[in-house]
């Protein structure tokens, strides 16, 4: 799960989650089961699914593409937002952890609306942009391998329509961005994608404390 930001006041967050959160059972449960894991800290918090779910809505988003998809649950969060006609496209290269999300996606009724891509992100990206589909989409999230976070800014850029927006997640990276002695090749790709969004003036930008820290990017 990833850290919240008052983790300094656990009460504060709990207090948070009890007068904020709207989970629904199917999130509630591939959640929970998600927990169960080696590699649960993988997972968004659930208010941060909660925020993203309130983008989607903000934008009337219809068309997302989602690098990182994990179990399910910041898919199942967003495409819960998502009109009917919506389509979200979700890209990760471990089919077992994608197929857990997949019968609450379907309790959910959002199952025909997330199209799960197996595969290096980078050739479904590339996909989509031979299909002729640059500037098409609404909001692309990034959640996926840190050492490749330039690349798919990149391709977000591309995909995404002008006033689109590019959520990238762990851009706290736990706290080791700002860690000099941390100079690890994840812990460098998030510093070295940081610089590049505060540097880039094709974007508007808001850097914010929600789960282990989001970049909000909107494309003019």
């Amino acid at each position: 799960m990833s850290k919240n930001p008052v983790s300094h006041h656990p009460k504060l967050y709990e207090y948070i989650k009890s007068v904020s959160l709207r989970e629904t059972k199917e999130q509630k449960l591939l959640r929970q089961l998600t927990q169960n894991l080696k590699a649960s800290a993988m997972q968004i918090s659930p208010d941060q699914g909660q925020f993203m779910a309130m983008l989607v809505k903000l934008i009337g988003a219809k068309q997302i593409i989602e690098i990182g998809t994990f179990t399910g649950y910041s898919a199942l969060s967003m495409a819960l937002a998502l009109p009917d006609d919506g389509r979200l496209i979700a890209c990760d290269v471990s089919r077992e952890w994608a197929d857990m999300g997949k019968p609450f996606w379907q309790q959910a009724g959002v199952n025909e609306i997330i199209d799960l891509q197996i595969g290096p992100a980078v050739e479904t990206l590339d996909q989509l942009i031979n299909q002729g589909l640059e500037s098409h989409f609404d909001m692309v999230f990034i959640d996926a391998d840190k050492t490749n976070y330039v690349h798919y800014y990149e391709y977000a850029l591309r995909l995404i329509r002008p006033n689109g927006l590019i959520v990238v997640d762990n851009v706290f990276w736990n706290g080791a961005v700002v860690d000099e002695k941390d100079n690890s090749d994840d812990t460098t790709s998030i510093r070295n994608l940081n610089q590049v969004i505060s540097n880039d003036l094709r974007v508007d930008i808001s850097m914010i404390a929600v789960g282990d820290g989001l970049f909000l990017v909107r494309k003019r």
